[in-house]
């Protein structure tokens, strides 16, 4: 196992918590911290505002109307208390979303604010707009630099000469543990830091697996 040093790079990953495999690439992340020098930052990206104005099918759209609530709150807790809190209030969010299969809605929003130590109160902002605008520039920040034809995860890293790299994914079942999440860790920094690499692919014969 590769000690974890003092002064870990920065790392971001841009979330919707609706997004299953989203959740499993930052479970993923969390397990990274635990073996490489890393400190993994959270933020805010939208699959509504992403699809917005798109010709989406009908089950899809009705997933994308739902969606602004779950964001909306976490831009709300970040402008209220600092983006440190997204951490927390992800893994709340995801807990009862993907592994309790609970509903979105207020309830949800309520208790997930409250796991994660915050003013339940701001489970209204899921019905509200007036953050949309902070809601769009935190998913302008992180799907910029990968390009729009992308959903989540996106990971913005260290590149091998200092520069930051972007990309979407990795998409991964189970979330790997240990050395193993580790290893993946360092291929995917491997291959992204290459100029001129844009895809690795296989198509999936799992869907996510929540353990």
């Amino acid at each position: 196992m590769t000690p974890v040093s003092e002064s870990p790079s920065s790392v971001g990953m841009w979330f919707d918590p609706i997004c299953p495999w989203a959740w499993m690439t930052s479970r993923w992340l969390l397990e990274v911290e635990k073996v490489r020098p890393v400190k993994v930052d959270f933020h805010v990206m939208s699959l509504s505002v992403l699809n917005q104005g798109r010709d989406v099918p009908e089950q899809y759209q009705a997933l994308m109307e739902k969606g602004w609530g779950p964001v909306r709150v976490c831009i709300a807790a970040a402008r209220k208390y600092g983006d440190h809190v997204l951490r927390d209030l992800y893994t709340a969010l995801g807990t009862r979303i993907h592994l309790g299969k609970q509903e979105l809605g207020p309830e949800l929003y309520a208790a997930a604010l409250t796991d994660a130590g915050l003013d339940p109160a701001l489970a209204a902002a899921a019905g509200e707009t007036v953050h949309d605008d902070l809601l769009v520039e935190s998913h302008n920040a992180g799907m910029k630099p990968v390009g729009t034809d992308v959903g989540t995860p996106v990971i913005h890293a260290p590149g091998p000469d200092g520069e930051r790299i972007a990309f979407f994914g990795p998409v991964v079942t189970p979330a790997p543990k240990g050395d193993a999440a580790g290893r993946l860790w360092d291929g995917v920094l491997l291959v992204a830091g290459i100029p001129g690499f844009y895809e690795l692919k296989r198509s999936r014969d799992l869907g996510p697996i929540f353990d």
